[in-house]
């Protein structure tokens, strides 16, 4: 018991290895906020608008990309620190882990320096496209010299900020080891180290829930009003770090300006002459909800014995403007965030991981708040999850509603969020508090793995041979009873809802869905009481004509950037596109058309052809060359202005 005791009291002693490691880290994190402030006041001119109360946010919030870039940066340094060996406290032993932990974190504020003022030619945070970027520069050295040459106060500021380390770390010290018994050493050393590599995690990846991704450099958005605040919420290091994985989007050239512009161009120029209808827009997106489980779509499936799963929406399809062929961009809920709300497709790496997820985007939030209307995003989900409050808020919405607002924890399910049947009746409650017009989005939790149903429900909803089919027949009953709210309220028949998922399930039960078309085949309609429309025609529809066709229904007047196209203009030809297993695939007509981003690879009639059995690229090489030609533009264009940062119609203008 005295060596307990005496191993307690150690733990509140500044001698203490484990108090050590701690200060030390927390060293190296007071310096990342100290460059944070001087990188604010090294590029003042960029941050305008920037006042003092959303200066302290931005430095709270970056608190957390610190930690992670602290952590991963000393990961070294910290092994060597608690793995439970005596070497530890050997005189040779410490001083090369002062070295490490010197040299490391000086090179990683270097990095973080350089940014102060490289950050004036590309307005975002280093990624490790850099490499790629002056990989081919014969003289960087030179370079290099002359840069520190022109910006000495800078470097000056790094040296200031390495004598710190120095100083600040000469200061902590440690001894020992506290306990002599051989056993508790031991014992407690490897107590120490598990606890230190859970910590370890969940600091590294911003979060300890399971339902929170690692954080990247999008969940910045979530502590900031404007796109270019981003940056100061991000340090160098953990922006390189993060990025080194993914893959990086590089311009390519296909065609000339000019030449790409007349076959596929982003910036709608709208000639609409009607007068703006202020109309109230909501758009639910649904959980990993495939085409295949709505009956409607699936009609002589299964020898005409397939029913489906969601009666209430085969009703509300009938009366709505639906699509026989409506397909997802992406197979992530993170890849239906840009794409629904702001017509950004993913390519090759989902949009909100990518270098670029800090560019300046519109959104039907952004573009829709300047017409007056309130925006709000809900998600039952732990705030935080996903990272799409951070979306949410790089995408313009006035607020966010989640797990934390709803304030009841007895509708939680557990895993993923608050049950869809009362977060939905919560949505509509809120709705009717908001001021005319108002644009929202609601995004689904229920049909997740692991598919499990509220308590007194389970025998309610039988499903199919697929577990996952009772979670849709539940979310299907708790959007009928959403909308049976929704008619009583004032706001209802000036409304237009467009219902989508974000990607198509997993779980597969009819045999035709097992496919490049199938995966990623997903209901998208659009529903106004008292405009019934005709049900499902036999056209192509996908999320990032969504934009598009909300702002046309709309009769928005002003130019804006979108990938889609306008779905109710009969003029223009329907089109999808997706990316699948390094294939780029876009369905135009009857045909699919696949090309690896050098070569084609496959045309198939696919409304026939459900099996995609017959490449008919030899067969229709016109079409082969069409259809290609169409999808190269279409990458250009996207590659192209991501790394343009031409997103908007500003920065179209700016990069023309």
């Amino acid at each position: 018991m005295t060596d307990l005791k005496k191993y307690a009291d150690g733990l509140r002693w500044r001698g203490n290895i484990y108090v050590a490691l701690v200060l030390s880290l927390l060293l190296v994190m007071a310096l990342y906020s100290v460059s944070r402030v001087a990188f604010y006041f090294f590029n003042t001119s960029f941050f305008p608008d920037l006042t003092w109360s959303r200066l302290f946010i931005i430095m709270k919030g970056g608190l957390r990309f610190d930690l992670s870039a602290t952590l991963y940066s000393n990961s070294l340094f910290i092994l060597l620190m608690i793995v439970p060996l005596p070497i530890r406290f050997n005189p040779v032993y410490q001083k090369t882990l002062k070295w490490i932990f010197l040299i490391v974190n000086s090179i990683a504020l270097a990095i973080n320096t350089i940014d102060f003022i490289y950050y004036r030619f590309t307005l975002r945070r280093t990624t490790l496209t850099v490499i790629d970027q002056f990989k081919n520069e014969e003289n960087l050295g030179k370079l290099s010299l002359r840069f520190l040459w022109d910006y000495w106060y800078a470097l000056l500021f790094w040296i200031f900020l390495v004598a710190l380390l120095y100083t600040g770390f000469r200061l902590i010290k440690y001894s020992g080891p506290q306990l002599k018994n051989r056993y508790k050493f031991y014992g407690f050393g490897l107590a120490a180290m598990l606890l230190s590599i859970y910590l370890f995690v969940g600091g590294a990846r911003g979060g300890f829930r399971g339902s929170t991704r690692p954080i990247t450099l999008s969940n910045a958005a979530a502590y900031t009003e404007t796109p270019n605040e981003i940056a100061l919420v991000l340090n160098t290091p953990f922006a390189l770090m993060r990025t080194a994985k993914a893959n990086v989007i590089k311009k390519v050239h296909y065609f000339s300006d000019a030449e790409v512009s007349k076959i596929f161009n982003p910036v709608f120029m709208s000639g609409d002459t009607g007068t703006f209808r202020k109309d109230n827009v909501v758009i639910i997106i649904l959980e990993s909800f495939s085409k295949e489980f709505v009956g409607i779509y699936n009609q002589g499936a299964e020898q005409g014995q397939y029913k489906g799963y969601t009666p209430f929406l085969d009703s509300l399809i009938s009366v709505s403007h639906g699509y026989r062929y409506s397909l997802a961009n992406g197979r992530k809920s993170i890849d239906a965030m840009p794409s629904v709300i702001c017509s950004i497709p993913s390519i090759e790496v989902p949009y909100i991981l990518s270098h670029y997820s800090g560019n300046k985007i519109n959104s039907l939030a952004s573009l829709l708040k300047p017409e007056g209307y309130y925006t709000a995003f809900f998600h039952g989900a732990p705030n935080g999850s996903m990272g799409f409050d951070a979306f949410a808020n790089m995408a313009g919405f006035d607020h966010y509603f989640g797990k934390t607002e709803y304030d009841n924890d007895k509708d939680f399910d557990g895993n993923w969020g608050i049950w869809d049947e009362p977060f939905l009746q919560f949505f509509a409650n809120k709705m009717n508090t908001f001021q005319q017009p108002f644009f929202t989005t609601f995004f689904t939790v229920s049909s997740h793995h692991p598919y499990n149903l509220p308590d007194g429900y389970e025998n309610k909803f039988k499903g199919g041979p697929k577990l996952v089919h009772r979670t849709i027949e539940y979310t299907d009953y708790a959007l009928r009873k959403f909308f049976n709210k929704a008619r009583t309220m004032p706001w209802f028949e000036h409304t237009l809802f467009v219902i989508t998922a974000d990607h198509a399930s997993a779980e597969i039960q009819l045999p035709e869905y097992n496919s490049a078309w199938g995966y990623f085949s997903i209901p998208i309609f659009f529903y106004h009481p008292g405009q019934h429309g005709s049900g499902l025609t036999n056209e192509i529809v996908q999320q990032i004509d969504i934009m598009p066709s909300v702002l046309s229904y709309l009769h928005y007047h002003k130019p804006f950037v979108a990938f889609g196209h306008n779905s109710f203009q009969p003029s223009t030809v329907p089109v999808a596109f997706n990316y699948l297993e390094n294939t780029f695939q876009v369905f135009r007509g009857n045909y699919l058309f696949q090309f690896d981003g050098k070569n084609p690879k496959a045309l198939y009639a696919f409304k026939k052809d459900k099996y995609l059995k017959n490449n008919l690229m030899g067969e229709l090489p016109d079409t082969t060359r069409s259809m290609e030609n169409y999808l190269k533009a279409f990458i250009q264009q996207y590659n192209n202005r991501m790394v343009d940062n031409a997103l908007t119609v500003e920065g179209s203008q700016i990069h023309q």
